[in-house]
């Protein structure tokens, strides 16, 4: 199988850049033949503000240059990662007009909310799902822009309309139950999703002696829960936990946390503390998606102390992988952090747990099986389209 990989990269790397280079070097593994057509948000700096409102509503040169690939490739199948803001929905109608299925991974809200995902004021708001988004304009909801709000809000507008995400796009892949229902509620249909999580490397067979305290791997940024992290480490006796990460809220995690502010650390190192720690904390206050640090903790049985919110009400089983907590409430993540602190033995059985889950849903293997599927099943949809033209 040949496989095109398009993805718009961001300016600061985060989860889903690694996701993808992943997935390539899979399916590379495996032995298929993949290209990869990259955009990169840096390229942002040299256009026009008005260029790059019409690159991300229709980008009649990523169309373009896609389909010139295309014609040298010859692609089974493309599978497409994030479009905004220069690649765009235009890719989906050249490969409509090629006869070309297209895969579209959904790794955060943005067919649904402008912002991505769901937060406003420090509180979740889904004041736009399944309706036209014009309140994020009026909101600032992207940047704190009305202006950034506008393109998006039009760019979604101009698909909805013309049934781009309806009728362009063969299957979309959502990386958890609670995505699913969410992308539906929108009004995304229904029988082209299949649910297909990230996974990560195992780092080997974990220890299971010797494990204390716990850890926070991630964005230090308001809606990665930063802010109730630092309120449960000034209550006493609660959240001696290491911090590693980089972002806006950096100072506080260095005034708060002291020498356990350990800043960026590469994936080797953090994935070596994780099979010393006994639990991650994950305080986020927006929807995440599928946050790659709990595969990763999963793969090292490390359990994960969450937020009880969205997706990872679901990732996280309450008492058997992991702890949840109120979201946003200090109080609460601070009585979970001195229950595990307090029974170390439960906690390596969910460890434990949280590893055999692993194992069932997470690794490399299983998840290459999973992405043949939905490759073999769109390929094969495109195909009856076809037949009953």
């Amino acid at each position: 199988m040949k496989i095109l990989v398009a993805h718009n990269a961001y300016q600061h790397r985060g989860g889903e850049d690694a996701v993808v280079e992943d997935e390539v070097d899979l399916l590379r593994r495996y032995g298929h033949e993949v290209k990869v057509y990259r955009q990169h948000n840096d390229a942002l700096n040299r256009m026009s503000p008005a260029k790059a409102a019409v690159s991300a509503i229709w980008s009649q040169d990523a169309a373009s240059e896609v389909e010139a690939l295309c014609e040298r490739f010859h692609p089974d199948v493309i599978h497409v990662h994030n479009t905004f803001p220069l690649i765009s929905p235009s890719l989906y109608w050249m490969a409509d007009s090629l006869q070309i299925p297209v895969v579209q991974t959904l790794h955060n809200f943005r067919l649904l909310c402008p912002q991505a995902i769901f937060l406003r004021d420090g509180k979740i708001c889904e004041d736009c799902v399944g309706k036209l988004p014009w309140r994020s304009v009026t909101r600032k909801c992207y940047r704190a822009s009305a202006m950034q709000s506008a393109v998006i809000t039009t760019m979604l507008a101009t698909h909805r309309a013309i049934g781009t995400f309806r009728d362009r796009v063969t299957r979309y892949i959502a990386l958890n139950r609670f995505a699913r229902a969410k992308y539906i509620e929108g009004g995304l249909p229904a029988d082209r999703f299949r649910i297909k999580p990230n996974f990560v490397e195992s780092p080997g067979i974990p220890e299971w002696t010797g494990r204390q305290g716990g850890m926070y791997v991630g964005r230090l940024s308001s809606e990665k829960g930063l802010e109730v992290l630092a309120a449960t480490a000034r209550l006493d006796g609660a959240a001696q936990v290491d911090v590693i990460g980089g972002g806006p809220l950096e100072a506080l995690a260095r005034e708060t946390f002291g020498e356990r502010f350990l800043g960026y650390r590469p994936l080797p190192d953090i994935m070596a503390r994780m099979g010393r720690a006994s639990y991650l904390v994950l305080p986020s206050i927006c929807y995440e998606n599928s946050p790659r640090a709990i595969v990763e903790a999963f793969a090292c049985g490390l359990p994960v102390i969450a937020s009880r919110l969205g997706a990872l009400a679901d990732l996280v089983r309450d008492g058997v992988t992991g702890l949840l907590f109120n979201p946003g409430d200090p109080v609460d993540l601070a009585a979970q952090i001195r229950w595990a602190e307090a029974h170390p033995d439960q906690m390596i059985r969910m460890g434990q747990a949280a590893r055999a889950e692993y194992e069932a849903e997470y690794t490399p293997e299983r998840n290459y099986e999973m992405l043949m599927d939905i490759y073999d099943d769109a390929i094969a949809t495109l195909h009856r389209g076809r037949h009953a033209a």
